[in-house]
């Protein structure tokens, strides 16, 4: 079983503040933080939002020991 991945919607820039964090597997998480984006902050679904989204995801265990 792979690490967990975690990502964080305060590190996405956005116009509307969101403090929602996500973890899980790394397809899980993209796939949950791509309908956040969209339904939440107006996004539309591209490859690009998917690969931004994607290169924002963190071990979940280093992003804890950074915090």
């Amino acid at each position: 079983m792979g690490s967990r991945k975690i990502i964080d919607c305060r590190w996405f820039r956005s116009e509307q503040p969101c403090d929602i964090a996500i973890s899980g597997s790394e397809e899980d998480v993209l796939d949950i933080a791509v309908q956040h984006a969209v339904r939440s902050h107006g996004h539309q679904n591209t490859p690009q939002l998917r690969e931004e989204l994607r290169s924002m995801l963190c071990d979940e265990d280093k992003a804890r020991k950074a915090a």
